[in-house]
């Protein structure tokens, strides 16, 4: 797979709409009033401090958290108003990489995609299954590992494998949840870079939200930082780097 420019995107549709998104905890609001676009085939990266609300944005976005007010729109629906079955639907076209993999550690890596595949596109024969998952982790440069368990792979190949597991059953969004967080510097670079291939094959469109500024530049299309649960500033990389703004300043040094 060749990488991307990461800032040749023309904005097009809106994959995701968000409008004047609230969310608390115990009274503490998180997320205030937030709206945000995500566009057909963009790397969106969200930035800002620990307890800025980013994780909590994109939960929000599959529904692992109920938002307190406001909408959002995935795809054309608006996931805070649609019944079960609806949201159990519309769950199969996003793809969500969580910080930690969620790799089930009982199975094999073959196991793993195949109990995925199988929850997801049930009409599958067990060639196609077979041609499929080869097929993924051929694009994440780890074929061999297809009958290891989890704890026989390092940091980087679970991240590898967790992201073949999402990408197997051809999602339109992507969610990234920290997904160069506790890798070494080489090996966030590999992980950078594969979301690029990724979506540059699978014409994904993807919010990835980072600590990491490496992963913000090797991937962003758009930046956007949350500050005290608001959307803070929006623009290019580049626009961030030449900031002098206090609140932008301290993540490009």
């Amino acid at each position: 797979m060749t990488t991307p420019s990461p800032n040749k995107i023309h904005r097009t549709e809106a994959v995701v709409e968000i409008n004047n998104l609230s969310k608390s905890f115990d009274n503490q609001p998180v997320l205030n009033d937030v709206c945000l676009q995500l566009f057909k085939g963009e790397n969106l990266v969200v930035l800002g401090k620990s307890g800025s609300g980013k994780s909590v944005l994109i939960k929000c976005i599959v529904r692992l958290l109920n938002p307190d007010g406001g909408s959002i729109h995935v795809l054309g629906q608006d996931i805070t108003s649609v019944n079960r079955d609806e949201l159990n639907d519309l769950r199969k076209k996003i793809g969500f990489l969580f910080q930690s993999g969620a790799l089930y550690d009982s199975m094999t890596v073959k196991q793993n995609m195949e109990f995925h595949l199988k929850r997801i596109k049930k009409n599958l024969t067990k060639k196609e299954i077979k041609e499929k998952i080869a097929e993924v982790l051929e694009n994440v440069g780890l074929p061999e590992a297809l009958n290891k368990m989890p704890a026989q792979l390092s940091g980087g190949m679970r991240k590898r494998i967790s992201l073949a597991r999402t990408i197997v059953v051809d999602p339109q969004i992507m969610l990234y949840d920290e997904p160069t967080t506790g890798l070494d510097p080489v090996t966030s670079d590999e992980i950078s870079t594969l979301i690029n291939q990724v979506q540059e094959k699978y014409k994904t469109s993807s919010i990835i939200i980072t600590h990491d500024i490496a992963c913000a530049r090797t991937n962003a299309n758009r930046v956007v930082m949350l500050q005290n649960g608001k959307i803070y500033m929006e623009g290019s990389i580049e626009m961030f780097e030449k900031s002098e703004d206090a609140i932008i300043k301290p993540f490009f040094i």
